[in-house]
């Protein structure tokens, strides 16, 4: 049995700012390009959740990264 992962935003931001430290994705890359990293089945309730927090799919990557601290100068 496939489970659908729950996506709430704070999960995402998660996500997004592993990926750019992993440095998989830039933080001036479109929030699109996490689709690569999301299943496809999982894809639709990632993007309806954006939604909800009124991301859009053409904003960067950065813009989900507000909390993100910097270790250096």
């Amino acid at each position: 049995m496939k489970t659908t992962v729950k996506y709430d935003i704070e999960l995402i931001k998660e996500e997004a700012l592993e990926l750019v430290k992993k440095r998989l994705v830039n933080r001036q890359q479109q929030i699109y390009t996490l689709c690569k990293y999301i299943p496809h089945r999982d894809w639709v309730h990632f993007e309806l959740e954006l939604e909800k927090n009124e991301f859009l799919l053409r904003d960067r990557i950065i813009d989900l990264l507000e909390h993100e601290s910097w270790d250096e100068d």
